[in-house]
Parts: structure tokens; sequence; C-alpha cells
């Protein structure tokens, strides 16, 4: 009888403990669905600032800045922004560069900014954006047309197109209508009209130099295929009244990361800005990287080169409580359990020992 009702206990025990079990993995399924309920919550601005101002003192060390140093100066062609950002976290942390490594980046910065150098390739960059690499837009600072002209030129080359039978260009349609159309049709997405036009500005000229990265592409592409009205784009008026053109829904996206593109570029410059693209695979990033920049200024490209974007990113989100007391709801679960299968094990074998000294020995 005590036997059986040990066991009833045990069973009994092991069926509330999977209960348990079934109930914390429904909890965590609302938390991963439920908007209310997320696992991660976005830091405020000092928040994050100290995040990262944290990860930079535990991760970087002398080695790390020089390393980093020598893989950018080794890089053909040299990126500059990377390269000043760096040495400027090497001077915030008091850490003393390598006389041979300081050495190698003077004779680098005389190589890549000799006058006839610079003066052809500036020549180049502002004649023809398309032909403007990223390293000379980096060097020559080459203003970046943000006025809405640019835009209004890729509406009329897209209708005179559409018009035409020949092939549009979906990608600079789509990112001219956000920019001209921001006032009036999306104003909800956060943002001032002119931060928004600034950054599809920018998005148009990052794709003709080739730094978006391919899920920003992805995302941009989806827009303007969702998110225009095509059988408009030969009308006249879609140059008047270019928020007809375009399904709000749909761009949303796109135009969030061109509106903090903007703010990045508001408070950076347009070559940072530029260089920061290719950290950028959606609205998140595109977010995080503005608020730091707003905080941090120039900074924060340092900060990122040196940390990396995945140490950099995760900084600015932190556990919600709900996530913090489910994760200690499922620990407390499973010592639960291991203590019960434990006093499982011991019952068993304090019962075949007994067993074991109740059998007469031959």
């Amino acid at each position: 009888m005590r036997c059986l009702g040990q066991r009833i206990g045990r069973a009994a025990l092991t069926a509330v403990l999977a209960a348990s079990l079934v109930l914390a993995g429904w909890s965590a399924l609302r938390i991963i669905r439920d908007p209310l309920l997320q696992p991660f919550a976005d830091r405020t601005a000092d928040e994050f600032v100290a995040a990262l101002d944290r990860q930079l003192a535990r991760t970087t060390t002398p080695d790390l800045v020089a390393d980093r140093l020598r893989t950018l100066l080794a890089e053909t062609p040299r990126n500059w922004i990377a390269i000043d950002a760096v040495t400027e976290i090497a001077t915030d942390r008091a850490i003393v560069l390598p006389a041979d490594l300081i050495a190698a980046r003077q004779a680098a910065w005389d190589q890549d900014h000799g006058y006839l150098h610079s003066a052809g390739a500036c020549v180049v960059c502002t004649l023809n954006a398309a032909r403007c690499t990223i390293q000379l837009a980096l060097i020559c600072n080459t203003p970046v047309a943000l006025t809405p002209i640019g835009d209004l030129i890729g509406i009329g080359r897209a209708g005179y197109a559409a018009a035409s039978g020949t092939e549009v260009d979906r990608i600079d349609f789509a990112l001219s209508a956000i920019g001209l159309g921001a006032t009036l049709a999306l104003a909800a997405t956060g943002g001032t009209s002119l931060t928004l036009k600034a950054g599809a500005s920018l998005l148009k000229l990052a794709r003709k130099m080739r730094l978006l990265s391919p899920r920003l592409m992805a995302l941009i592409a989806d827009a303007a295929q969702r998110g225009i009205r095509w059988e408009r784009a030969a009308q006249w008026d879609s140059l008047t009244d270019p928020a007809r053109l375009l399904n709000v829904a749909a761009v949303a996206p796109v135009a969030a990361v061109a509106s903090d593109l903007g703010r990045i570029n508001h408070a950076l410059d347009t070559t940072r800005t530029l260089h920061l693209m290719r950290y950028i695979d959606g609205p998140d990033d595109a977010r995080h990287l503005a608020d730091a920049a707003q905080v941090l200024g120039p900074r924060s490209v340092g900060m990122i080169e040196v940390l990396g974007k995945s140490r950099f990113l995760r900084a600015a989100v932190r556990w919600t409580d709900e996530a913090l007391a489910l994760v200690a709801g499922i620990v407390g679960l499973l010592v639960s359990l291991g203590m019960a299968l434990a006093s499982a094990l011991q019952g068993l074998i304090a019962r075949r020992l007994r067993r074991a000294l109740r059998q007469p020995s031959r």
C-alpha cells in the first residue's frame, strides 16, 4: 500500500510538472505573438548610450583597436571614414597606437589624398553619381542632391518610360514618389517631410553606388511592387500630386528607413551616413542607428566599427519584465523537475538496495 501511494504521488508530481511546462511554453508563445508582451523592448536613448559605453569599456583593448586599424588600412580602396572613426575611439580611450601603425596610417593618408588624385576623382564623382564609388564619396565629401528636383526628374522619367512602353526603373520611381509625397501621404510614418525627403534621396544615391544591403534592397523592391499605383504613373498629375501614386501601408517600412536616414544625415553628415548604409537591413536597424547618431554624433561610427553591428544593436534593446519573469519561472520549473527526477531515482536505488539486502546469502 505504501509503495502504491508513493507511486501515485510521484505520478501526480510528474503530471503537475508536465502541465506547468506546457503552460510555460504557452506563455512564451503569447509573448512572441502579442505585441504588448514582446520579450525585448527598446532602451531609451540614455540607456542605449550607457550600454554602448559599457560594451566599449569591456571589449575595447589596444590589440583590438590596432588590429582593426591594420585591417582597414589593408583594404582596397581604403575607407577613411572608418579609419578616422576607429582612430578617434583610440584617442577617447587613451589607447597608444604602435609607432609603425601610426607611420603606416600617415603614409596611406598621403597616398590617398594627393591633390591630383583627389581633384580628378571628385570631378568624376560630382558629374556622374553612378560612377561615384563609396571611396570617392568618402574622400571628397561629394554633395548629394537632397532637393526635390531629383525626385521630379525621377517621376518624370518613369512617366515618360511608361507612356512610351519602355522599361521603368521601379525602385527609382518609388523612392522619388516617397520623397515628393512625404508631406501629404506619409506624415503618419514618423519624421518630418524634410528628413524623409533627404533620406529617400540618400537611398537613391546609395542604390546607384551599390551601397544597399541585399535585405534592404529586397524591402525597397517589395515596396516598389506593391506600394505604387502604376496605372497612374504615366498621368501628368503624378508630378503635381505624387501622393496619389502611393499605397501608404505598403511603402511605410521604406519611408521609415528614409526618415531615419534623414535623421542620421542631420546628426552626422552625408559621407558618414553613406558609410553607415552597409549596416542597415531594415527599419529597426535604421531607427537604432539614428537614435545613436543623435546622441553620440560621430562617435557612433567609431563604436559600430569597433564593436561590430551585432553587439552595437544588441545594446539598443533590453529584456522586458514579462520575459524575465517567464525565464525565472522556467528555470524554477526545470529545477523542480530535476529534483523530482533525482528523488525518483534515489527511491529506485534505495528499493533495489533493500531488496538485495533481504535476499539470503548463498
